[in-house]
């Protein structure tokens, strides 16, 4: 890449935090002024100065984001906003990451692609490098997409992991004399991680009026794993056909602590396999380097002379 591109790209670079320091500044004195008038028991009506209490983040940062939150929403087709949605929902919807925070970070993420394609593009005229540039755009775009889907693979892993040990907690409350909401509201507030959210959810859906059915079927819709999708469905049709709830939970848990040691023992079987390429092109070189390096210099030595394969 020419000198002159990477130092635009460097001044760039630089001038973002002297911009953010600019929108940013801390106004010490409004903020003195403004404290001490609450101190005296006044309060300042210097609208501007108010304002300038206020951080960036509120009188510039904010607006500005919105804005164009609204804008690429706009610009972003409906089936691609239900996928990300759908993706949200999966990943637990973090608080940090809300979907107007989302479509900014991938508008924002895609123009810069867009020019670093360019500028890959502008230094080697090629039809490799215009490729390379849109592939740069589209990988930059999707990666906010990409960060989601880790994040709900890790999160349905973890439901699937603690699901049978919650089932064994609701197993024994419900024959404690519990009732089922009881029994999932104990193993809510005693467990921990995305599974005990998702439980406390489902008992809020229930409490604002929500049916039981309804309920689950939104529980197992929000974390498409399949082990508590069938979970679900064995409590819906106990209930539509009256069997006990007990009995129920009881063979649920078994079922589902028998699956986890087969996962387990799936996963200990594929190690042999997963080691073979690791083994072959990284372990036994160096082994046979060293195990039969002395002896080739050895056999040099004695065919070749004093010089060994140099010689």
């Amino acid at each position: 890449m020419p000198i002159p591109v990477l130092l635009a790209a460097a001044a760039v670079a630089g001038s973002l935090p002297l911009l953010w320091w600019a929108i940013a500044g801390t106004r010490d004195r409004a903020r003195h002024a403004v404290a001490h008038n609450l101190a005296g028991g006044l309060v300042s009506t210097d609208l501007r100065q108010a304002a300038l209490v206020r951080g960036a983040g509120e009188r510039a940062v904010r607006p500005a984001l919105a804005s164009l939150a609204e804008r690429s929403r706009r610009l972003t087709p409906a089936g691609w906003l239900a996928a990300l949605e759908r993706r949200l929902a999966l990943a637990g919807r973090p608080a940090a990451w809300p979907l107007e925070r989302v479509l900014v970070v991938k508008l924002l993420l895609g123009a810069a692609g867009v020019v670093f394609g360019i500028l890959l593009f502008s230094t080697n005229v090629s039809l490799r490098w215009f490729v390379g540039g849109v592939a740069a755009a589209l990988l930059a775009y999707f990666t906010p997409d990409l960060l989601l889907y880790s994040k709900g693979t890790e999160r349905a892993q973890a439901i699937q992991l603690k699901l049978p040990d919650t089932l064994d907690q609701m197993s024994i409350c419900v024959e404690a004399g519990l009732g089922f909401e009881a029994a999932m509201a104990r193993a809510g507030r005693t467990g921990d991680g995305p599974l005990a959210d998702e439980l406390m959810r489902t008992l809020q859906e229930m409490q604002v009026g929500v049916k039981r059915t309804q309920a689950l079927r939104n529980l197992a819709d929000r974390t498409n794993v399949a082990d508590l999708r069938h979970f679900v469905l064995a409590v819906i049709q106990a209930e539509s056909y009256g069997v006990p709830t007990a009995d129920v939970l009881r063979t649920q848990a078994a079922e589902q602590r028998v699956k986890r040691r087969q996962r387990a023992e799936e996963k200990a079987m594929k190690i042999p396999v997963k080691v073979i390429f690791p083994l072959i092109f990284c372990i036994l070189p160096v082994l046979f380097i060293v195990i039969l390096g002395p002896a080739v210099i050895n056999i040099s030595q004695t065919l070749f002379g004093a010089g060994g394969l140099g010689g």
